[in-house]
């Protein structure tokens, strides 16, 4: 994988970044590429441990992109932080310079994460579908409410949670589907059964259906851990193929 550091305006420390491409070419001649968002805790190097992102590249013909979450940034421009803008520097700064440096479809940019990546990737997307042509979660914290972490790191970027309810509601993914509503863009998104996070994720998809948005939800057994994530990802992929393919073949 390539190894890209970055110097960011918008974030406290530098980026580090892997990116995965496939050593030959099948069918494109610019890839896809996929931007896959770690966990809280975790780093630019989770996902390339839980999966063989080198093979999954080559077999999908995607180019792979981990950007470090800075374990607890949760992907968004933190209201009380001004130097924790993960949003910005995601949208100013990375991907920009992977369209500029990689041979990519910019029109076939696609985001996935699990956990607070899963958030990530729903958040990112929601917000920007100018950018993203779909979004995908594993075991995704789509409510904030919802996550263990809402006293602790979500306080520290959002607020104290006792006060910031109304914060919480509007970070949250699932106050955000009116961007989907009765559109043809198409979701993905999975938890396990066992998850902490399933109940959050099934109203989520709730949700979906009463907006008549096209969302795919997986239920499966499975924890929240890598044990899980390890399987689920590649369904991940096999969605992201079937899009990239047929919007190529509305372009001809």
């Amino acid at each position: 994988a390539d190894t890209l550091v970055f110097e960011s305006q918008y974030l406290p420390q530098n980026d580090t970044v892997l990116v995965f491409q496939p050593l030959a070419s099948l069918d494109y001649m610019h890839y896809p590429v996929v931007y896959l968002l770690h966990g809280y805790g975790g780093d630019y190097t989770q996902w390339n441990k839980i999966a063989n992102l080198q093979a999954y590249a080559e077999k999908y013909q995607v180019i792979i992109v981990c950007p470090d979450g800075l374990k607890d940034s949760w992907y968004f421009d933190s209201p009380r932080q001004t130097d924790m803008k993960f949003e910005s520097f995601m949208l100013k700064e990375l991907v920009p310079k992977i369209n500029k440096t990689y041979t990519v479809d910019s029109t076939l940019s696609f985001v996935s994460g699990l956990s607070m990546g899963g958030h990530g990737a729903m958040y990112l997307f929601l917000r920007n579908p100018g950018v993203f042509y779909s979004a995908a979660s594993t075991s995704g914290v789509l409510n904030l409410h919802s996550s263990g972490l809402k006293f602790t790191s979500l306080s520290h970027r959002l607020g104290d949670y006792k006060s910031s309810h109304k914060t919480f509601d509007a970070y949250s993914s699932c106050n955000m589907l009116d961007t989907l509503a009765f559109g043809d863009r198409e979701i993905l998104f999975d938890c396990g059964t066992r998850d902490h996070l399933y109940d959050a994720n099934v109203a989520f998809y709730e949700r979906c259906k009463e907006k008549r948005i096209q969302a795919h939800f997986i239920s499966s057994p499975g924890r929240h851990n890598a044990a899980y994530w390890s399987k689920s990802i590649e369904m991940h992929f096999v969605f992201f193929e079937r899009l990239a393919r047929e919007k190529l073949v509305q372009k001809k």
